[in-house]
């Protein structure tokens, strides 16, 4: 075999292999989930404790689990985004297993939602690679109008400033993160199959009684998550969510 045949099938064998090796080693997440903090914790820049520090997250601090690596999980929040150990969250008010967290935040592999990688030669898989989101339009209705259809029965049109914090029994969600601008607020037993003009919308949730909160990216309850908390900030759903329900 001459000498630069054999050198081509040695580049690809080895770049196959690489890929391989990262796919086994990197197992990403068809979409994030939701994790809170159980103590101060130091975020750093990788999944290691010989990684530096990047920043501090404070006991009970919801952040995006977007993917786990060995016993660390990578995580989004207002701030830097980094590695916390597995040991220092619970997901859904559960502690998660260290040694394997992905399954306790639901991280599966493929589907048509799913990631997808590039065994190319020199070309690494991408971590996660997402659908295009279509943009919100440009010219939005004021926050204050109710959305198409009729609001719950005795519940005042969507987009409505509440008065003070969340009475006994509600959630509000608010039109930005860390619980700013115009918000409404919802009880027990609301839901809303599909927001209409208010699609796209919400951005954070004050849920201080602790219900269970789903918000789903697509209208007649698809595609959803589920909080059991307040979060400041909603990561990849910030302004994705098309219909909600609500329930003890």
């Amino acid at each position: 075999m001459k000498s630069p045949t054999r050198k081509m099938l040695l580049n690809i064998a080895a770049g196959i292999a690489a890929a391989a090796a990262a796919m086994a080693a990197f197992v990403p997440a068809a979409q994030a989930a939701p994790g809170v903090t159980t103590a101060n914790v130091n975020l750093r820049s990788g999944p290691g404790t010989n990684y530096a520090v990047l920043d501090t997250v404070l006991r009970g601090t919801t952040v995006d689990v977007q993917r786990c690596q060995g016993s660390w999980c990578y995580v989004e929040k207002p701030g830097p985004d980094g590695w916390i150990s597995a040991s220092y969250l619970t997901a859904g008010g559960r502690p998660v297993d260290p040694v394997r967290p992905g399954l306790s935040f639901g991280f599966s592999i493929g589907g048509p939602d799913g990631p997808t990688f590039d065994f190319g030669v020199n070309q690494p898989a991408p971590p996660v690679v997402r659908p295009p989101v279509t943009p919100p339009p440009v010219v939005r209705p004021p926050f204050g109008r109710p959305p198409e259809g009729r609001p719950p029965e005795g519940r005042p049109p969507f987009g409505r400033p509440p008065v003070g914090r969340p009475q006994a029994s509600e959630v509000c969600f608010f039109e930005q993160s860390n619980f700013r601008g115009q918000s409404q607020c919802f009880e027990a037993g609301d839901s809303i199959r599909d927001l209409g003009r208010f699609s796209n919308r919400i951005s954070s949730i004050d849920n201080r009684d602790r219900l269970s909160v789903e918000v789903c990216a697509m209208p007649n309850f698809r595609d959803c998550r589920t909080y059991t908390s307040s979060a400041g900030s909603l990561g990849v759903f910030d302004d994705q969510i098309r219909s909600l329900r609500i329930s003890r």
